[in-house]
């Protein structure tokens, strides 16, 4: 995920490399932070999600969702046959076009999943290729924020005086400058995700076993967080990067069973099949605590990879199932790992 200003970067800098000023210019910059606007239909979800059936919350959740509907291909193509229709300018189209759809990608080529093929695939896949605070991703696309609002501040008399050597140059070099600055962006987000392509294979070849490129996240420039399931036990946990290879690995048990807890399996194995039926679905190597205390089994549910994810927004969130053991009823609670504040969900919530 880039951050939204330099998604606004993005835009404008399209809208520099091609020439657009003022109104054009501003609706470039509007739809390169278009997706970014479902924080407002996401709002909508969150007051209506606990009223309605656990059918129609994931469906809404789809829809209305944060990087659900509105980063899909779908939507995007949507918003593009609307330009057109619109505008009937091809250049523009295709300019909004881009805008629009290097926001997507951008935010595919990091580190969150997506649903880009909804309604007509509900699978999640990310490329995670790039890192979250990648300097050239989330910096470069600033230049083009800061030309715009130092020639602003300028315009109304402001900053006279400085960066003028600055200006100069970009006046004089207006159009190599900013196709070098959008072509160096496209080469580095269209490297990273080949170059990983050969880390995940090679990852394999050394372990013996098939790494997941989609489960393969980045952690920091150039490194990586994967897993795999060992046995039928354990998880492997693999610190790798581009120069070193395998950094650090370890081993983390998929079921963890506190005291004597009759039917501990058949206890993580509820929880997996409540959770299977939930959204957003950010866990993918599931690890089970089971401990049993005054008549209700607890589980807790979380990723193997928890552990190792500080200050990360992704596969950090722990599940506390709490089930009767007489009656099979069961409570759930959602709180991110590390945090003392926990949500109890909804009954709608799982399936």
């Amino acid at each position: 995920m880039v951050n939204t200003l330099s998604h606004l970067g993005v835009g404008l800098l399209i809208a520099l490399a091609l020439g657009y000023k003022g109104r054009k210019r501003e609706i470039l910059a509007f739809l390169a932070i278009l997706p970014d606007l479902d924080f407002i239909p996401y709002i909508l979800f969150a007051l209506v999600s606990d009223s309605v059936s656990h059918e129609t919350r994931n469906q809404l959740f789809y829809l209305l969702g944060h990087r659900e509907f509105m980063h899909s291909i779908l939507f995007i193509a949507l918003v593009t046959l609307l330009i057109w229709l619109i505008t009937k300018d091809r250049r523009f189209t295709a300019a909004g076009f881009a805008a629009i759809f290097l926001h997507s990608y951008l935010d595919y080529a990091t580190s969150w999943k997506m649903r880009p093929l909804y309604p007509f695939s509900t699978e999640t896949s990310i490329m995670g290729a790039v890192y979250f605070f990648d300097p050239l991703a989330n910096l470069l696309p600033l230049v083009p924020v800061f030309i715009v609002l130092v020639g602003h501040m300028k315009r109304n008399g402001r900053w006279n005086g400085r960066f003028n050597n600055f200006c100069t140059f970009v006046t004089e070099n207006r159009s190599k400058f900013y196709t070098t600055l959008l072509v160096v962006l496209l080469v580095w987000i269209t490297v990273l995700p080949v170059a990983k392509i050969f880390l995940v294979k090679h990852i394999s070849d050394t372990e013996g076993a098939k790494i997941s490129y989609q489960e393969t996240y980045p952690s920091s420039p150039g490194k990586f967080l994967t897993a795999y399931s060992y046995n039928a036990t354990h998880y492997k946990i693999l610190e790798v990067s581009y120069w070193a290879g395998i950094e650090r690995s370890d081993y983390i048990e998929k079921i963890n069973v506190t005291g004597d807890v009759p039917d501990a399996a058949a206890y993580a194995e509820r929880a997996e099949k409540l959770y299977s039926t939930a959204v957003p679905q950010e866990i993918d190597y599931p690890v089970y605590s089971v401990s049993e205390e005054n008549g209700s089994v607890t589980v807790l549910l979380s990723d193997a990879r928890n552990p190792y994810v500080e200050m990360w927004a992704y596969f950090d969130t722990v599940y506390r199932f709490v089930f009767d053991t007489e009656s099979g009823e069961y409570e759930a609670y959602a709180s991110v790992q590390g945090e003392e504040e926990e949500e109890k969900l909804g009954e709608n919530y799982f399936g």
